[in-house]
């Protein structure tokens, strides 16, 4: 069964290079980042994991916890590790799981059958602290994620989540937002009282709200 967006991201116990992650526990309160590696030693995954461990310092701005995870041994994940602070001069700062037997790449329908049997596709999941999926992208292994536009959208979903706003296209952080259709212009004045640019009565441009 897939896992949708809005659905309660399931829970698991698993080891990790910081020792074992019960996963529900681990992000009690925070928001979360956890996506997947086709196996140990890939090369485009050696620098999704090197770029991770520098851009660590904007995730914990955010308040987000990141998770790596591959099907490898968690024996093996020492020597790779040091292969990506050698290659891509970041050390690995965050836990990188070791679903052996794949148990949490099947939960979260990680593995394609027509792509190949076991090896699991690059999956990300953006969890909020309800944890609840805010986010689901899926990669083929021969093209690197983006996690720049992880930050984006992570900037996105906790600006919505607090304010009744949405975010246009190609949005970053600062930038002006959207009023969602369900506020009334009545009450879109007490929200934004320095008023707004209205285009069409549906879309209502307004700077972006602080705080």
């Amino acid at each position: 069964m897939a896992i949708l967006i809005g659905d309660t991201a399931p829970d698991f116990t698993l080891e990790s290079t910081e020792g074992t992650i019960h996963f529900h526990d681990y992000i009690e309160g925070s928001w979360a980042v956890l996506f997947s590696h086709p196996k140990n030693f890939t090369p485009v995954c050696t620098t999704e994991l090197g770029y991770t461990a520098k851009l660590k310092p904007e995730f914990e701005k955010r308040g987000v916890k990141v998770l790596g995870l591959s099907v490898d041994k968690l024996e093996d994940h020492g020597g790779w590790a040091r292969d990506i602070e050698e290659t891509q001069g970041a050390a690995l700062n965050f836990p990188l799981l070791a679903d052996t037997e794949g148990k949490v790449a099947r939960l979260y329908d990680m593995i394609h059958p027509n792509v190949d049997n076991t090896l699991t596709v690059r999956s990300v999941f953006v969890i909020g602290p309800d944890k609840k999926v805010k986010l689901k992208i899926e990669y083929p292994a021969s093209t690197g994620r983006n996690f720049d536009e992880v930050l984006r959208v992570i900037d996105s979903l906790q600006l919505t989540a607090k304010h009744q706003v949405a975010t246009p296209v190609n949005w970053k952080d600062g930038e002006d937002v959207i009023i969602v259709p369900a506020v009334s212009n009545e009450a879109a004045k007490s929200k934004f009282p320095d008023g707004w640019k209205e285009l069409k009565p549906y879309l209502r441009i307004v700077l972006q709200p602080r705080g």
